[in-house]
């Protein structure tokens, strides 16, 4: 979604800016995961740096804030597969990647809230992102696949539902612990 301070079209974002926002999303990130969707805006500006005004500028509505969060955290995620693909085994790639899922939920945990409630509604925020990261597990599982590392009967969103189900399941503080459990579990037990 586009901003009140997007660049207009053929405009580049000033560069100030273009930082500030990025400042924004990632504190959001960090006060969002500590204390939920519900989380002061005002703490959101002071650890970003910035003023209420700046942050007000670039997000006007809480919901805009969140789903940019949303959308960087799955953006980072899908972008993280190609880098892991790259430079790790694809057994190991696909362990490294499914543990930032677990990280990915913990973040979506404190949104669910807002992201619920988002003025278009989820279903296309939320369809967007789940084809987009069944995509990026599916290239992952078939890579480890064709490398001998898994069995070939495997379908890769039933790995995305087992460790969505524990963080859905028992949201407990030690839900990431028994999260990455499992993530060992599964891929022992699904490798040839």
């Amino acid at each position: 979604m586009a901003g009140p301070t997007a660049a207009a079209p053929g405009r580049k974002q000033r560069a100030d800016a273009a930082r500030n926002r990025a400042r924004l999303v990632a504190a959001a990130k960090q006060v969002v995961s500590e204390q939920g969707a519900t989380a002061s805006l005002e703490r959101v500006a002071r650890e970003a740096g910035v003023s209420i005004a700046t942050l007000y500028r670039h997000f006007p509505e809480r919901d805009v804030l969140i789903e940019a969060v949303y959308r960087e955290e799955v953006d980072s995620l899908v972008g993280a597969a190609s880098d892991l693909a790259r430079e790790r085994e694809p057994i190991e790639a696909l362990r490294l990647w499914l543990l930032l899922f677990v990280d990915f939920l913990e973040v979506k945990q404190g949104m669910s809230e807002v992201l619920g409630t988002l003025i278009r509604g989820p279903e296309p925020l939320f369809r967007e992102s789940s084809d987009r990261l069944a995509a990026t597990v599916e290239t992952l599982v078939r890579n480890a696949e064709e490398a001998s590392s898994l069995r070939a009967d495997i379908q890769p969103l039933d790995l995305l539902r087992a460790i969505g189900g524990i963080a859905n399941v028992s949201p407990d503080k030690n839900w990431k612990q028994s999260a990455v459990g499992l993530i060992e579990l599964l891929l022992r037990g699904l490798q040839e």
